[in-house]
């Protein structure tokens, strides 16, 4: 059959998608439980979502949530961070650990048959670890060193400082890792008292998916975290997403100067809105058209008609408060002044001055919908896909509708989202680079700029 490589394929119909039914526990001690009956494979994923990620993070000890998670798995009653290894390994399961700014989430993948041995080791992990002296300097040794080799790395060094022009001090000013002088300020007391005001059922969400059913599932989590008692006394605490930051930047302009760079690194956004906004569909769209697929035009314009990057992408960066919009790309550093001006271009003009065009809103919306339902193929998929309902409180129903909202965006609807949500004004672009090739070209377009010290 002859192919018209000349042109796209069509774009054909959604599949069919049904996500299946999410049923609602409370235990008595105020565990949040949802079952999710997923039968294609003999498998178990549990998912545990505990209030407070690094946006918990105390003042000055920026990467103290990050360290307590990393610490439950060193060891909890006898056994050593080898015997958990182990004792993962003998159920065929597969642990994880993602430490976000608003919540922290482990999860523990094993085969149906093992499920209860895999949660009875999960709930010790969580609730009765180890926490010993020797496992913490060890873990913080490994974590300051991984600091240091971030220092070499330009995308690091963009986001830690992008991330505080935009918020400044507020809690979701930083990398979950913290930062070399406050994790060497840091001790083993701090993290189990952490672990002891943060790690509550009344403040956590259990999601099961798998070939079990409801009442099974239920009951098994009944089992193993009955047991897991609230504290005496609450610990009173205000989450990150309840605090607003600071309305302006901390600079238009900020370079981190990398003497010799051959490429630039560069950040351009603002802060913008929070993940359940009800635009979050036709903002979808928006950013897919702008940057972010292949064919969005920040892409087509700076890689493929300039030349400037291998590659130029857009997104937000979602999170329960408000969220950071950003352009992300490395360029020659040649051309870090032009490939600026064409990006802050290609932004102000998705807002109406070019409105998206017909082929370009059928590519956006394909680019969301037509893979849409390969995210819930696995029970992991889809203990975590819950887990996102849970944390940011989105309907049960929100799967089920979301290929049909994403369908209903027309252009007006594009151009109305850009234009509420993308403020060129507001603006600030971060680079990368050598500073005495590029700090006088741009400094034509923003003033002076903020020169920012490299440290991780």
């Amino acid at each position: 059959m002859a192919v018209d490589r000349s042109r796209l394929p069509d774009v054909g119909a959604d599949p069919d998608f049904r996500f299946p039914e999410i049923a609602r526990h409370t235990l008595a001690n105020g565990l949040d439980v949802r079952t999710i009956e997923h039968r294609t494979v003999p498998v178990v994923t549990m998912v545990l979502q505990i209030e407070g990620g690094s946006g918990a993070d105390p003042d000055n000890q920026e990467g103290l949530a990050a360290i307590t998670a990393d610490m439950l798995d060193e060891g909890t009653g006898t056994l050593s961070a080898i015997d958990v290894s182990d004792a993962i390994s003998r159920i065929g399961g597969d642990y994880d650990v993602d430490v976000g700014p608003d919540v922290t989430t482990f999860s523990l993948t094993t085969l149906e048959r093992f499920a209860e041995r895999g949660m009875a080791l999960l709930s010790d992990l969580i609730v009765r670890p180890s926490l010993r002296e020797a496992d913490f300097q060890r873990v913080r040794q490994m974590r300051l060193d991984r600091l240091r080799q971030l220092k070499d790395l330009a995308p690091a060094v963009a986001e830690r400082a992008f991330l505080r022009l935009l918020y400044g001090p507020h809690p979701y000013g930083h990398l979950s890792i913290g930062s070399d002088a406050a994790l060497r300020t840091l001790s083993v007391e701090e993290v189990s008292g952490f672990h002891t005001g943060r790690f509550v059922p009344s403040q956590s969400t259990l999601i099961i998916a798998g070939a079990m059913s409801h009442d099974g599932m239920r009951a098994l989590a009944e089992k193993v975290f009955g047991g897991w008692m609230n504290l005496a006394v609450p610990v009173a605490w205000g989450r990150a997403s309840e605090m607003e930051p600071p309305d302006k930047p901390g600079a238009r302009l900020a370079i981190v100067p990398r003497d010799g760079a051959a490429q630039s690194e560069l950040r351009i956004g603002h802060l913008s809105t929070r993940r359940n906004t009800p635009d979050y569909p036709a903002l979808l769209v928006m950013n897919s058209v702008l940057g972010g697929q292949f064919v969005s035009r920040v892409n087509l314009k700076l890689r493929e008609e300039k030349g400037y990057t291998y590659g130029a992408r857009t997104g937000f960066d979602w999170r329960r408060g408000r969220a950071p919009f950003s352009l992300h790309a490395s360029v020659h550093t040649a051309a870090t002044a032009d490939a600026v001006k064409e990006a802050h271009a290609e932004l102000e003009g998705l807002r109406g001055a070019r409105p998206v065009t017909t082929t370009e809103l059928a590519l956006a919306k394909a680019s969301v919908t037509r893979g849409y339902p390969r995210n819930f193929e696995t029970a992991g998929q889809v203990a975590r896909a819950v887990a996102q309902l849970a944390l940011y409180g989105l309907p049960d129903t929100y799967f089920q509708e979301f290929v049909p909202k994403v369908n209903s965006v027309s252009g007006d609807e594009v151009t109305r989202v850009a234009a509420a949500y993308l403020d060129p004004a507001r603006l600030t672009t971060l680079v990368v680079g050598d500073h005495s090739s590029i700090a006088e070209p741009l400094g034509r377009q923003f003033g002076a700029p903020l020169v920012i010290s490299p440290e991780v």
